[in-house]
């Protein structure tokens, strides 16, 4: 609690009297939630529709969702699979001897836990007469077992080992495994439209794996679509302060986020993207420093650093950092479900000695100002050649850096595809 009190004191040095009593309220909310919201992580999960469309009178959100994805014009779109590294589930949600069944990267897969304790990635169709293996199969050791006629196939290499009524398992009787690896709490593949094996591998944050940073609340969101056009963001400058300037009190709501009731407070963001060099040209870096002004005066109390490395075309580890809030960090990871449909999570984790409210605060912020850029996203054609000005030069190059995660044999978006769930 001396935390928050000398937070308390450095904000409201810099404020006068009419401006208190404008923010009393504001400091009371926070002080219940203060109160109520410590004891449990945040668990937000949005549902298809839920955001990031305009209402359309006489439909439900859902329909309105439905019309607008079914009459969108997506654009000329890149290759819906780029190769990389793809979150598949927390390493949490697969307890031992537990088979899930995962529709992703135009593949259907069957992940399971073998009795050593090591997650295993193979194709959900029995090769024999196509059963799913995920559907109604079982783990045997650390084989999954078919549940049509019994044949049981490895973890490690998806040979079978054994045909309950068979004499001999013929040699080239198998099924396709996955490289996949467990970081940060979570179970991750390996995708590559031809084939290749993994040629970098995810960093693991320290403080995660240590327990220093401790897990607080986590965010589900489903964004309709191209997996590029999210982190293309980060190079996408000017798009900070006019979309994520108006006070997060505005919402997500992009039709009233611009209201004048919240002009009492601004945000402000600088940053400047750029990729790395060798070894590390599948990552990038962005510094983001956010500043606050409350009725026109800087208040250096709320100023926060985020230092955000994207780690190839879908992991990105976002670095907080506050004078005397703390650190921790927020993972995100883009998982393309369909060419044009994206589970995005983040996942935050904080220094253990702070209170638990101040990283479900920052999470919660963070939902609310991607709400804003999901709107965007669900609405948006995508242009292979848009129109910039100077100021824009780190988009186009963005684009020629995520380049690299495609390859010769990347397939297209199918041109029948459909645009409804």
């Amino acid at each position: 609690m001396e935390i928050e009190r000398c937070g308390a004191v450095l904000l409201l040095a810099g404020l006068g009297r009419g401006e208190l009593l404008f923010l009393l309220p504001l400091f009371l909310l926070f002080l219940v939630l203060l109160l109520w919201g410590c004891s449990r992580p945040l668990a937000v999960r949005r549902a298809p529709g839920q955001v990031g469309y305009l209402p359309v009178p006489g439909l439900s959100r859902k329909q309105a969702a439905r019309r607008a994805r079914r009459y969108r014009r997506p654009g000329a779109l890149p290759p819906p699979y780029p190769n990389g590294w793809y979150r598949l589930l927390d390493s949490a949600q697969l307890p031992r001897g537990a088979v899930r069944s995962l529709s992703l990267l135009g593949e259907q897969l069957a992940v399971f836990r073998g009795q050593d304790g090591q997650a295993y990635v193979v194709d959900s169709y029995c090769p024999h007469l196509g059963a799913n293996l995920a559907a109604g199969g079982r783990v045997v050791g650390n084989c999954i077992e078919c549940p049509f006629h019994g044949w049981q196939f490895q973890g490690e290499d998806g040979k079978c080992a054994r045909i309950p009524y068979a004499e001999k398992v013929p040699d080239f009787a198998s099924v396709r495994t996955w490289p996949s690896c467990e970081v940060n709490g979570m179970l991750l593949i390996w995708y590559h439209c031809e084939g290749v094996s993994p040629t970098w591998a995810v960093p693991e944050q320290r403080e995660v794996a240590t327990q220093e940073w401790l897990f607080r609340g986590q965010t589900k969101h489903l964004v309709d679509a191209h997996i590029e056009e999210i982190p293309e963001n980060a190079a996408d400058a000017a798009h900070l302060d006019f979309l994520h300037g108006t006070a997060i009190l505005g919402g997500s709501d992009l039709r009233h986020s611009k209201s004048r009731l919240w002009e009492f407070m601004k945000h402000s963001w600088k940053g400047e993207w750029c990729p790395e060099p060798e070894p590390n040209k599948h990552c990038s870096q962005l510094l983001l420093l956010h500043s606050t002004s409350i009725f026109g005066k800087h208040i250096s109390a709320l100023d926060l650093k985020v230092s955000v490395r994207q780690v190839g075309p879908a992991l990105v580890f976002l670095i907080l950092e506050h004078a005397f809030l703390g650190r921790g960090i927020i993972l995100q990871s883009v998982t393309p479900l369909e060419p044009l449909l994206q589970k995005v999570v983040h996942t935050i984790y904080y220094q253990k000695n702070m209170p638990a409210i101040i990283p479900k605060f920052l999470l919660r912020t963070e939902c609310l100002q991607f709400e804003r850029d999901i709107t965007i996203w669900n609405n948006k054609q995508y242009l292979p050649k848009p129109l910039l000005v100077k100021e824009d030069s780190s988009i186009q190059k963005h684009r020629r850096w995520y380049a690299q995660f495609y390859s010769e044999k990347s397939t297209g978006v199918p041109t029948h595809e459909s645009l409804d769930w």
